[in-house]
């Protein structure tokens, strides 16, 4: 555990506590009244630091929230922090006032959903861990436009429910594997946005290197083998994927997002959506698609990296980013014009591309050697 003394700053920055979290710090001294920036806040919740008491013995400091007038948007609700493994009961967890505010969420992020038609019907589902191992979540058969803070219900990881009048979704297994999986995951929504779905339905998923609010949002996007909604073995089909994307098509089904809060899980689910619709839209021009240059994309990742978003393509070369359209059978290939292409193409199935392409040409050419 290093602590850091940040004792001198009567205002602290996002940027002032990045330096104390690249210097290793788990706990942070703070001055009496210091005020925090919004981005401070980010950067506390996210890297897990803990003000504690100063040098002198006294207990942790009262801070302030900054008041400055250049925010230019309302952050989006806060939730509480992942309450600790207690004694209370599972009703008391449930109707909490730090439930309270993360059920309140949920019902925005639903009428969210049902507004901008990603959901239908009684669709879709919301989930979040309030413990580590207890979660709230939407009942079944609702639509996500009615729910009320008596409609939501808490469960166990293994999908038993603990308290809530109304009955739990059928598909909260899906959720429940994404938390035990990753641990840093707070909440997950499973919507039907149709431009995402379509892209599932037709086995395909959207490349890279096009828009920058995708690529460091969201990133690559994985797809699920189709298995029936609602089992276990649904569930389980998305393990493979979940630590290096935080959103995965659902063959035949949809898709599900997982982050921090409940409103930024619903936020990709927004941007896969605005961005399949944006790529269908570019292919009637019939120009093909202009990609981001592997080097800038390169830059992309790294701010990714700082905000602490997961991405499969982490380590990877830059003439390796940019994904390329898919050959049959899922192969991708790195272009001729590709300014630092890599030995044997962009990927290992590129070599494959390469031998099946030899071995077919070796094969027919025997056959007509054999009938002149």
């Amino acid at each position: 555990m290093k602590r850091v003394d940040l004792q001198s700053y009567k205002v602290l920055t996002g940027k002032n506590l990045e330096a104390a979290v690249a210097a290793g710090a788990s706990e942070i001294v703070l001055a009496e009244g210091a005020v925090l920036t919004p981005t401070a806040r980010d950067v506390i919740r996210r890297a897990g630091l803990a003000i504690v008491a100063n040098h002198n013995g006294a207990s942790a400091p009262p801070v302030r929230e900054s008041a400055s007038p250049r925010a230019i948007a309302p952050a989006p609700p806060a939730p509480s922090p992942v309450l600790p493994r207690s004694t209370r009961s599972d009703e008391a967890i449930l109707n909490s006032p730090e439930a309270l505010v993360i059920k309140q969420e949920m019902i925005r992020v639903g009428k969210k959903l049902w507004d901008r038609q990603y959901v239908d019907g009684n669709g879709g589902n919301i989930t979040y861990r309030i413990t580590p191992d207890r979660v709230i979540c939407t009942p079944t058969l609702l639509s996500k436009a009615d729910l009320t803070l008596d409609d939501l219900c808490l469960v166990d990881l293994e999908g038993n429910q603990l308290a809530g009048k109304a009955k739990r979704t059928s598909e909260v297994y899906l959720h429940l594997e994404i938390y035990k999986t990753v641990p840093e995951a707070r909440a997950a929504v499973h919507a039907h946005p149709p431009h995402a779905t379509a892209y599932a339905i037709s086995g395909r998923v959207p490349p890279r290197c096009v828009i920058p609010e995708q690529d460091v949002f969201v990133g690559s996007v994985a797809i699920s083998p189709y298995e029936t909604p609602g089992t276990r073995e649904f569930a389980k089909t998305i393990v493979p994927y979940v630590k290096d994307h935080n959103t995965i098509l659902l063959a035949n089904h949809g898709l599900i997002c997982w982050a921090d809060t409940v409103t930024h899980a619903e936020w990709y689910v927004e941007v896969v959506d605005t961005y399949c619709r944006t790529l269908m839209l570019a292919a009637q021009l019939g120009n093909g698609i202009t990609r981001i240059p592997p080097d800038k994309q390169a830059v992309l990742l790294e701010i990714k990296k700082r905000l602490g978003l997961p991405d499969a393509n982490y380590g990877l070369k830059e003439c390796q980013l940019c994904d390329q359209p898919e050959t049959p059978g899922g192969i991708t290939v790195c272009p001729t014009a590709c300014p630092q292409n890599c030995p044997g193409g962009c990927n290992s199935k590129s070599g494959d591309l390469e031998t099946l392409i030899k071995t077919i040409t070796d094969e027919v050419m025997a056959a007509l050697n054999a009938n002149p």
